[in-house]
């Protein structure tokens, strides 16, 4: 059974969505699934004084946040992040740089990786984004598995590198997300059996 951590921030809710959907499938598929969110960052006025951000950060106050023992427990990962210019948010960022004790021991090396993101806008950094999240995946010598065009459902979303949502206009998950991340979360989920056999 492929042990698999879904490492993901979320301000509003559509990336939590996603990472949701990828956990659903990959337990659907046999794999132990770690689902954690990481730790909310900025400063509690400014959460709270954005209804969304605030609604968002209550919902999930119970859930589990992740920990380097989620990465070192792992045989693979899935990371998502909204896009802040171009780059994962500060919050994520503050999770990976917790990894260093991971990585000077080589405990990230050799698992497999990949990546989802959102942004509010068509395009707004998610290839940016995506690219960046692989050279940290890189440093970790890390396993790449972009989707690449592995799938028709790539020729719709049109994102080789990863999974990106454009939230803008509600934001709700479709058929091409949902095809999207459940062709990512089984690719990566494939290749890491193939690694562990």
């Amino acid at each position: 059974m492929t042990k698999l951590a879904i490492i993901y921030y979320s301000g509003f809710g559509s990336t939590h969505a996603m990472a949701q959907r990828l956990a659903t499938t990959a337990e659907g598929l046999g794999a132990e699934v770690r689902l954690r969110r990481v730790r909310e960052t900025a400063p509690d006025d400014v959460v709270q004084g954005v209804e969304a951000w605030a609604a968002h950060a209550a919902s999930v106050a119970d859930q589990p946040v992740a920990t380097p023992d989620d990465l070192d427990w792992a045989d693979a990962a899935i990371f998502g992040s909204p896009t802040r210019y171009g780059h994962v948010t500060s919050q994520l960022q503050s999770y990976i740089d917790t990894l260093g004790p991971l990585w000077q021991q080589g405990k990230l090396a050799d698992k497999v990786y990949a990546s989802f993101v959102s942004s509010s806008t068509l395009h707004g950094g998610q290839e940016t984004t995506l690219e960046a999240m692989t050279t940290t995946y890189a440093h970790f010598g890390g396993i790449i598995v972009p989707p690449g065009y592995t799938d028709g459902v790539k020729f719709q979303d049109g994102n080789p590198y990863g999974v990106g949502k454009v939230t803008g206009g509600g934001g709700e998950l479709d058929d091409t997300d949902n095809a999207a991340l459940d062709h990512l979360v089984t690719r990566v989920l494939t290749v890491a059996g193939k690694l562990a056999g």
